[in-house]
């Protein structure tokens, strides 16, 4: 079955707030083997909301909108969706007495322009609002079920989840489940091109990669009857991609960042880490330091900006900075050794570089990077070119450095898999 989206509000189309409506209904109607070709978004205008109502009802079984349900003059969804579906507003008492709860609870008196809000389509089915004054409603005609919610999310989610979702669940004979592969250490062409063969032979289970910063996701999606015969088809494929990825895969769980994929790593083999920081400038230590449980390993960050930073609470020398400059290899190494010896750390990670728009040269340009791990004494150095404004280059940086002293840990423990010991 096919679903298509609606959302109503003319501050939706001026950007004055993010539609993280669409978002959530077409995860939402995913889960549930719901096929979504056309989202919308429209106005507060009743001749272009009918048209694109209109238009959407033609082509998909199943219409969804969102907003357009309060009080005032310009919420019109309602009132137009019953004109396209050819039914009359009539009063639902029960939704009438809800509104009057709902303020009698308040100690307020609701305004005549309240009870529009209780004005439903005839024979509609009527969704409860637990959470506002908007009822929902369900519209069935012969060319499309019609879904109106309302729109502000901490209304629109729970009543999405109580009426709308059992609803739909019974249209469906199928659900799709997804899980997501996390890669890290490899540009997005590159992964792609080791899964190009299984995406081109792809039926079901469906595979797509995903570029972020500094990593990359593959998604693996089934189609079946329940959860359970839709996660069998999955995990040959993660399997497979185990096989090809190896320790480049840093995890297999939806909500396990990169960061903390580093800290399960030291908090597992009991190594203590510090950052030293100049480009970066406590943006590495900052996504660490975000992740619960990471005071068992994290023990002190340095920002050294300067170069007299560098020197004084790192231990860089004088004439390292003279002959080959701060961002250099040579630096980015004794950065990791100072922090490292200093914080009296197992582990350590250096970041210098320029981040621009100012500072770079023909021989080093803006977005040159150069990051250090030094792991019980033996360091690691690399150079990256990064590309973007500052603050890409900062955000790439940091991820970079995650992903290398995640590689370096996994080099010195050579048993270690997937952040356990063998």
């Amino acid at each position: 079955m096919t679903v298509e989206l609606i959302c109503v509000g003319t501050e939706l189309l001026l950007g004055n707030i993010v539609n993280t409506n669409a978002a959530y209904l077409a995860e939402k109607c995913a889960g549930l083997g719901l096929s979504c070709y056309f989202q919308t978004v429209v106005g507060d205008n009743a001749e272009r909301l009918s048209l694109v109502l209109r238009t959407a009802m033609e082509r998909s079984d199943i219409v969804i909108l969102s907003g357009g349900l309060g009080p005032t003059e310009d919420d019109l969804t309602k009132e137009v969706a019953a004109q396209v579906c050819g039914r009359e507003l009539i009063m639902d008492e029960a939704s009438r007495r809800a509104i009057a709860e709902f303020f009698e609870k308040r100690g307020t008196v609701p305004t005549e322009n309240n009870w529009k809000q209780a004005m439903m389509p005839a024979e509609a089915i009527v969704l409860e609002n637990h959470n506002g004054t908007a009822p929902g409603a369900i519209i069935e005609t012969e060319e499309a079920k019609v879904v109106l919610l309302p729109g502000p999310p901490n209304e629109l989610f729970p009543l999405f989840e109580e009426s709308v979702e059992p609803y739909l669940r019974k249209l469906t004979h199928q659900m799709i489940c997804s899980q997501t592969v996390k890669v890290c250490g490899l540009g997005e062409s590159k992964v792609e091109t080791l899964v190009k063969d299984l995406i081109d032979g792809q039926t079901n289970p469906t595979i797509a990669t995903y570029a972020k910063t500094g990593e990359v996701h593959i998604r693996v999606t089934a189609a079946a009857e329940d959860r359970k015969a839709a996660n069998k088809l999955i995990k040959p494929m993660v399997k497979e991609l185990k096989a090809r990825f190896g320790n480049s895969i840093y995890t297999t769980e939806d909500d396990t960042t990169l960061e903390k994929a580093v800290a399960d790593l030291l908090i597992a083999n009991d190594l203590s880490l510090t950052c030293a920081e100049s480009c970066t400038g406590g943006l590495l230590s900052g996504r660490i330091i975000n992740v619960p449980g990471v005071s068992e390993a994290y023990k002190a960050g340095y920002i050294t900006y300067s170069n007299k930073a560098k020197r004084r609470l790192l231990g860089v020398k004088k004439t390292t900075l003279q002959k080959h400059g701060a961002v250099s290899e040579q630096v980015a190494e004794e950065m990791a050794k100072g922090a490292a010896l200093f914080a009296k750390a197992d582990v350590s990670v250096a970041v210098t570089g320029i981040a621009g728009p100012d500072g770079g040269t023909e021989e080093k340009p803006v977005g040159l990077v150069y990051i250090a791990c030094c792991v019980k004494g033996k360091v690691t150095v690399k150079r990256y070119q990064f590309s973007g404004n500052r603050g890409k280059v900062r955000e790439s940086a940091v991820s970079a450095a995650l992903s290398l002293l995640r590689s370096c840990i996994l080099e010195y423990f050579s048993k270690v898999t997937f952040g356990k010991k063998d």
